[in-house]
C-alpha cells in the first residue's frame, strides 16, 4: 500500500489541496452541531411558572443560529466537492501513471519473459486491478482519512462536552472497529481470488478467440465453453462469498450506529434529568451521531476496498519489479557507419539449465553473404537469429556486431541494424501504410510504395478501394497469408538494414510469387548480411554459407555442392525435402533473399 501511495506524491499539491478540504469539510460537519447547541440553549428557554413549563424563543437568535447554520453547510459543501474532485483527479493521474509503467515494463521485457506470461493475465492486471488501485486512493485512501478526521474531531468535542456520555458511544465505535478488522481480514483472500479468477478468464477468452478458427475446425466449441462456464462459476461463487460477507457487514454497521443513538438518548435523558446536561448538548450529541452515520455505515466498505487494493497492488507489482535479462550496458555506444560483420564466438544458449539449446556454436557471416540455416525442428536455427538483436542474451560465448560485443551496443540502436520477417506474421490494426511504415514512421509515400513495389504488394495494394489508406483488421485477418508476409517483407526493408533475417518467412507464398521477391531482393541484399532459414531449395542454392544444426550443434558446414558431396544429414535433408522442388523446377539462377 506503501508503494502504490508513493505513486501519488508527485501530485501532492492536489493531495495538500485534499487535506485542506478534508479538515475543512470535518470543521464544518462538526460545526453544525456546536451551531445547533447553541440555538436550543440560548434562543429556545424554558422556564415554570405557576406549574407550567413555558418554552420562550428568541426569534433573533434563530434566525442568526439558522444562516450560521446554512453558511456552515455552504462551506462544508464547497470543501466536500474539491474533497472529491481533487481525489479523482489524483486517482485517476496515479491509474493513468500505473498503466504506463506497467505498459513500459513489458515493453523493455525480453522474450523471456513473454514466453512464459499468459496474456490474459497481464491484460486484467493492467486494467481491472489498476481500476481498483484507483477507487481506494479516491474512496479507500481520500474519504477514509476524512471519516478518520471527521472522527476524532466529533469524539473529541464530545468528551469535552460530556466524557461520561462519550465513552458509551466510544464503546459502540470501538466495536465497529473491531467488526471491521475481522471483515477485512476476511475479504482479502476472497478479493484475491476473485481477481485471481478474473485474470483467468480473461485468459481463457483470449485463447479461445484467438484460437477460434482451430476450435471451430475441430467442433471443440462444447469443450471451450465448459472451461470457460468453470471458470465463470468460481468467480461467481467467490463474488457470492464476497456480496455475502458485505451483505452482512452493512446492516450490522447500521445497527450498531443506531444503538449508539439510543444510548445517547438513554443515558443523555437520565444526565438532562438530574441537571448534569442541557437539551442542547443532548440535542448536540444526537447530530454528531447524525454526522457520523454516513461515514460509520460507509466505514466497512471503505475498509473493504483496503485489502482488495492490496492484492491488486501485489499483482501489480508483480509485473514492475521484473527485470529484463536484456537490457543496456552502462556506456554502451554504437558502431559508426555499421556494416553488418557478424561472428558466433563459441554461443551456448539455454532457455532453462536443464535444457541446453546451443552449444559452442561458431559462425562468422561477412557483410553481402546470405547464410542458409537447415536443421530439424528443434535444432536452434530460430534461436541463433534471435541472438542477433538481443531478443536473448547467450549463455556463454558472445555475438560480435562489426567487431563489438552486442551487448555492448544500446539495443535500440542494435535493433534499427537488424529487420526480422519472422515466420508468423503480425499485422497491427491500423492502415497499410502504417504497417509497412511500422519500423521507419517518418518514411515518405514513395519510400513506402518502393519497398512495397520490391516486396511485390504494391500491384495488389494499388487496386484496393483505399489503397494505402487500407484498414487492417486485426492480426491481419482480411489478409491472405502470402499478402501478410510481402507486408511483412515490405516493412523489413523500409527500414535500410545491416542485416536481415528471414525466419521461415515465405512459407506461405507460392513458387511463383517467391521468385518473384527473390529476383527483386537480390539487389538489396548487396552489402547486407542475410541469415534466411531455408525451406526452399533456391535459398539454399544460391547461400554463400550452409549451416547444418543438429540438437543444437552444426554438424556441417559448406556450400551446396559441397554439402551433397559430403552426404551426412544435408544430404537426408536434401533427398527428403528439397530434391522434389529441384524436379519441379523449383530452382531459379537468381540469389534468393526470403526464405521459407
Amino acid at each position: 500500500m506503501a508503494r502504490i501511495m508513493r505513486f501519488a506524491l508527485p501530485y501532492w499539491r492536489g493531495l495538500l489541496i485534499t487535506a485542506v478540504s478534508i479538515v475543512g469539510a470535518a470543521g464544518f460537519a462538526v460545526a453544525s452541531p456546536l451551531l445547533l447547541r447553541w440555538a436550543v440553549d440560548q434562543a429556545i428557554g424554558t422556564e415554570l411558572i405557576e406549574d407550567q413549563t413555558i418554552i420562550s424563543i428568541s426569534a433573533w437568535l434563530v434566525a442568526i443560529a439558522a444562516l450560521a447554520l446554512v453558511g456552515a453547510a455552504l462551506l462544508r459543501g464547497i470543501s466536500m466537492f474539491l474533497q472529491r474532485y481533487l481525489a479523482e483527479w489524483v486517482g485517476q493521474t496515479v491509474a493513468y501513471d500505473l498503466r504506463n509503467a506497467i505498459y513500459e515494463r513489458l515493453q523493455t521485457l525480453s522474450f523471456r519473459f513473454h514466453d512464459s506470461a499468459e496474456t490474459g493475465q497481464i491484460m486484467v492486471r493492467a486494467t481491472q486491478d489498476v481500476e481498483v488501485v484507483r477507487m481506494f486512493i479516491n474512496f479507500g485512501g481520500v474519504q477514509l482519512s476524512f471519516t478518520v478526521v471527521l472522527a476524532v474531531a466529533t469524539l473529541v468535542l464530545m468528551l469535552l462536552a460530556d466524557w461520561q456520555l462519550t465513552l458509551v458511544v466510544f464503546g459502540v465505535l470501538a466495536v465497529i472497529f473491531l467488526r471491521s478488522a475481522v471483515v477485512a481480514r476476511r475479504l482479502r483472500p476472497i478479493w484475491n481470488d476473485v481477481q485471481e479468477s478474473q485474470a483467468q478468464l480473461g485468459t481463457v477468452l483470449q485463447e479461445a478467440l484467438s484460437g477460434i478458427r482451430v476450435v471451430k475446425a475441430f467442433g471443440r466449441h462444447e469443450h471451450e465453453g465448459r472451461k470457460f462456464g468453470k471458470t465463470a462459476d468460481w468467480l461467481e461463487r467467490r463474488s457470492h462469498d464476497a456480496s455475502m460477507v458485505q451483505a452482512v457487514n452493512m446492516p450490522l454497521m447500521t445497527m450498531l450506529g443506531a444503538l449508539a443513538i439510543v444510548a445517547v438518548i438513554w443515558f443523555g435523558g437520565r444526565k438532562v434529568l438530574s441537571g448534569d446536561l442541557t437539551v442542547g448538548e443532548v440535542t448536540m450529541f444526537l447530530m454528531y451521531l447524525t454526522v457520523l452515520q454516513m461515514p460509520i455505515r460507509g466505514l466497512g466498505w471503505m475498509v473493504m476496498m483496503v485489502p482488495r487494493a492490496a492484492t491488486a497492488g501485489v499483482r501489480i507489482f508483480e509485473i514492475l519489479d521484473q527485470e529484463s535479462e536484456v537490457s543496456d550496458r552502462p556506456g554502451a555506444a554504437a558502431v559508426e557507419n555499421p556494416q553488418g560483420h557478424l561472428r558466433f564466438r563459441g554461443v551456448s544458449f539455454a532457455y532453462d539449465p536443464r535444457s541446453p539449446v546451443l552449444d559452442e556454436i561458431e559462425i562468422e557471416a561477412r557483410p553481402g553473404e546470405m547464410i542458409a540455416l537447415l536443421g530439424r525442428t528443434g535444432s536452434g536455427k530460430s534461436t541463433i537469429v534471435n541472438l542477433v538483436p538481443r531478443f536473448y542474451d547467450v549463455s556463454a560465448g558472445a555475438v560480435e556486431f562489426d567487431g563489438r560485443d552486442v551487448r555492448d551496443w544500446p539495443l535500440e540502436a542494435l535493433r534499427r541494424q537488424v529487420a526480422i520477417v519472422q515466420q508468423e506474421v503480425f499485422l497491427f490494426a491500423a492502415t497499410l501504410r502504417e504497417n509497412i511504415a511500422y519500423g521507419r514512421p517518418d518514411a515518405t509515400q514513395e519510400e513506402i510504395e518502393a519497398a512495397a513495389k520490391l516486396a511485390r504488394i504494391h500491384p495488389f495494394i494499388s487496386r484496393l478501394p483505399e489503397g494505402y489508406d487500407t484498414w487492417v483488421g486485426e492480426r491481419g485477418a482480411n489478409f491472405s497469408g502470402g499478402q501478410k508476409q510481402r507486408i511483412a517483407i515490405a516493412r523489413a526493408l523500409l527500414m535500410d538494414p545491416r542485416v536481415l533475417i528471414f525466419d521461415d518467412s515465405t512459407s506461405s507464398v507460392d513458387a511463383a510469387t517467391e521468385f518473384e521477391i527473390q529476383q527483386a531482393m537480390a539487389a538489396l541484399m548487396r552489402g547486407r548480411t542475410t541469415f534466411v532459414i531455408a525451406h526452399r531449395l533456391r535459398s539454399v542454392r544460391e547461400a554463400d554459407q550452409i549451416l547444418v544444426l543438429d540438437q543444437g550443434l552444426i554438424v556441417q558446414h559448406g556450400r551446396h555442392h559441397e554439402l551433397l558431396e559430403e552426404g551426412g544429414l544435408y544430404r537426408e535433408i536434401y533427398d527428403l525435402e528439397l530434391r522434389d522442388q529441384e524436379s519441379a523446377g523449383a530452382v531459379a539462377p537468381v540469389a534468393a533473399g526470403g526464405a521459407g
